[in-house]
């Protein structure tokens, strides 16, 4: 008790009641689990490239059980994965979440047949010649090369696309080590 009036002392010394000191305590707490919860969880560090119409593959992957075969139909029968073109997309979003305004903006490209321009994540010079076919049909995952996209929502790039990468990859797995397999 004699410990209360004490601090209602001191706190009035100061110009403020004493729960002021409290509520200042909370407020910065409960800003400080804000910042958090929108830089960690909403907008994580190590995103990649904005695109001109966000694309998660998160939800499409994870949350909605999409295959990457589905959109990347060429990856298993082509030397490139490649973008998928929009009618891939209008196959759900002619019919699904059709008001959302990154859905109209896609929507208006397709009807329109203007390409979208997308922010290029991953690549390799011109002297590099790569067969996703070949790996993927040899059981390689994505992940190994491109990491958890499924966990992303704006896809960064995972690894450093140089020679010694793809040297210690043939040779983990005894592949070729030929010049002439990765330069034509």
């Amino acid at each position: 008790m004699k410990r209360d009036v004490q601090e209602d002392k001191q706190a009035k010394r100061r110009g403020r009641p004493a729960w002021a000191d409290v509520a200042a305590v909370v407020a910065g707490v409960v800003v400080l689990v804000a910042a958090l919860i929108y830089y960690d969880v909403l907008y994580p560090v190590g995103l990649g490239p904005r695109q001109p119409i966000p694309f998660s593959h998160r939800v499409h992957v994870t949350y909605k059980h999409l295959s990457c075969f589905m959109c990347h139909t060429g990856v298993a029968k082509s030397p490139r994965a490649g973008i998928p073109p929009l009618e891939t997309c209008m196959l759900c979003h002619s019919r699904l979440i059709r008001t959302y305004p990154y859905i109209v903006k896609l929507r208006e490209h397709y009807e329109k047949n203007i390409p979208v321009v997308w922010e290029r994540v991953n690549w390799l010079p011109e002297f590099v010649y790569f067969n996703h076919s070949m790996h993927i049909q040899r059981g390689f995952d994505c992940s190994w090369c491109h990491g958890e996209v499924a966990l992303m929502d704006r896809v960064v790039k995972a690894r450093k696309f140089e020679m010694g990468f793809c040297i210690g990859c043939h040779r983990q797995h005894g592949a070729t080590h030929d010049c002439f397999t990765c330069h034509r």
